[in-house]
């Protein structure tokens, strides 16, 4: 492991522990880099923003995209102080970034009371055995949205 990676990981760690203490959030810290430059920083802000969304991970996204002036971050890289959840992990993955580095693993932030492997375990579930009801209105006007996206010609395609 480089020098470099161990340098923005215990950055990572240490914004996580600052942020623990701090009552903005969880003990959640994440840097993206870009080209040797930090692009964007988070920690967790979850119960000071009382937004559920804002993991670490999340807030560093969008304020890579910010800097970066646009919503892909291909050829980045996160590094957390942990294991994205499943919903950072989707975050990641919709930004494109390019490589996942991280201290902590889901069972360290199971063991502090952040405990997601209920929602891995109901992803693969048939949507009748999910513990949230989830049920599919038929509407012969579903498709709507997606024939206004296919037909406009100036759509930024993601």
């Amino acid at each position: 492991m480089s020098e470099k990676h161990i340098q923005y990981i215990r950055e990572a760690i240490e914004m996580a522990a600052k942020n623990a203490g701090s009552g903005i959030g969880g003990p959640f810290g994440a840097i993206i880099v870009k080209d040797g430059e930090v692009i964007g920083k988070g920690v967790n802000r979850v119960t000071s923003t009382n937004d559920p969304t804002a993991h670490a991970e999340v807030v560093a996204i969008r304020d890579a995209c910010r800097n970066m002036n646009h919503f892909k971050l291909e050829g980045a890289v996160i590094y957390a102080s942990c294991e994205p959840c499943p919903m950072c992990l989707s975050a990641i993955y919709w930004a494109r970034i390019s490589a996942i580095y991280f201290a902590a693993d889901n069972t360290d932030a199971s063991k502090a009371g952040f405990d997601d492997s209920f929602i891995y375990k109901e992803i693969p579930l048939p949507l009748e055995k999910r513990s949230i009801p989830i049920k599919k209105i038929e509407s012969d006007t579903a498709s709507k949205p997606f024939d206004a996206w296919i037909e406009m010609e100036q759509r930024i395609d993601y």
